[in-house]
């Protein structure tokens, strides 16, 4: 672990001490996939409290943890809005991607951890957003490139999502990790074992860097450049013993 993650995994250690000592709930920016893995390979003997997390909807990448006082009594919210980005004028917008929101929001001095998931269809963008954050942007992000947007502010609570997905099912010699890359991104299982040596593939925000690891119903697999996509189980077993499988590959 170089210095920055040891630096890292101290501001963890600090936050969770301050929900321990001070009997409150307290949160963190929005972490990537490498720092929710240094959070859930963290010793627990070395956090002063449990925690939680969250990025809006339900297989986020980016996520804020919540780390919580034994003695919680109260309900609490994630302190993140929803952001909702459309053009002002449909006719005239261009095919906006995802580097170009991105693009548009770190250009107004927006720090990348204050921002969590960027959801883009083809004629608006979702986006969360720290609390602090959201009225800023929603008065000043007034462009995406060359398309004049209005940005508006809803509740997180009220929000639903539900990513879409391609189902894709296959017959595999096992539920290994790099088995399962290979039937989810129809690639080779030696290119795939590559990233998983790479650092480059988490499961549930896990790093995991074996090729043999085997999955369970319901993981959410997430690989670097690639994409994620989600286990959905064993259907049947062939007289050969293999395993008819089937995973949802997020668009």
């Amino acid at each position: 672990m170089d210095r920055e993650e040891l630096l890292f995994q101290k501001r963890l250690i600090d936050l969770s001490r301050t929900a321990y000592q001070r009997g409150i709930v307290v949160f963190s920016d929005f972490l990537n996939l490498n720092e929710l893995n240094i959070l859930h390979t963290l010793p627990k003997e070395e956090l002063y409290s449990g925690y939680g997390t969250f990025g809006g909807y339900a297989a986020s990448e980016r996520q804020m943890v919540a780390f919580l006082p034994d003695a919680l009594c109260y309900e609490f919210l994630y302190p993140f809005s929803v952001l909702r980005i459309r053009p002002l004028n449909k006719k005239f917008s261009e095919d906006l991607t995802h580097r170009d929101y991105l693009g548009a929001i770190l250009n107004l001095g927006i720090e990348r951890c204050k921002i969590g998931d960027i959801l883009v269809n083809t004629c608006e963008a979702v986006v969360f957003v720290s609390d602090h954050m959201s009225d800023f942007l929603a008065q000043n992000l007034t462009r995406i490139r060359h398309t004049p947007v209005v940005a508006s502010i809803e509740e997180l609570q009220e929000f639903q999502y539900e990513p879409s997905f391609e189902e894709i099912r296959g017959t595999v010699a096992s539920v290994r990790l790099d088995t399962l890359l290979a039937l989810a991104f129809s690639s080779s299982r030696s290119r795939l074992s590559g990233l998983i040596e790479g650092k480059k593939v988490f499961v549930n925000g896990r790093m995991i860097v074996s090729n043999g690891y085997r999955l369970k119903e319901g993981d959410i697999i997430s690989v670097r450049g690639m994409g994620k996509f989600c286990y959905d189980g064993v259907l049947s077993e062939t007289l050969k013993g293999r395993y008819s499988v089937v995973v949802r590959k997020y668009s």
